[in-house]
């Protein structure tokens, strides 16, 4: 059963940067490779909200309007990582950011991923 962990969060001002990490344990990378992994955040008092996402081989990747050409999804296969580079942030991207993986094809349907993270918070704000 694999095991994600989050890191990176923390509190930027509107206009920067953060990257964020999801290290995956418990599985060799030849299987890791084989997952579809995603980022999704939720702010309180919302659902659950699907960011981005990036396909076993790393050639496909899927960002939400939301952040699309701000957000950068990618993976280190070999490293057992898959990263969320975060630039020009805004007040609205505060929220917990959950990594995700799940075989076969991506999925923005957070239903369909079957293991999580515990999350990293990320607060933008002055």
């Amino acid at each position: 059963q694999v095991q994600l962990v989050e890191s990176g969060g923390g509190l930027v001002q509107p206009g920067g940067s953060l990257r964020l990490s999801c290290a995956a344990s418990g599985v060799s990378s030849r299987t890791f490779s084989t997952y579809t992994m995603a980022w999704f955040r939720q702010a309180p008092g919302k659902e659950r909200e699907f960011v981005a996402a990036i396909s076993w081989t790393g050639r496909n990747t899927y960002t939400s309007d939301s952040v699309k050409g701000r957000f950068t999804i990618s993976r280190d296969n070999g490293a057992n990582t898959v990263y969320l580079q975060m630039n020009t942030l805004k007040p609205e991207d505060t929220a917990v950011y959950h990594c995700a993986a799940k075989t076969d094809s991506s999925s923005r349907d957070f239903k369909d991923y079957a293991a999580w993270g515990q999350g990293t918070q990320v607060t933008v704000s002055e």
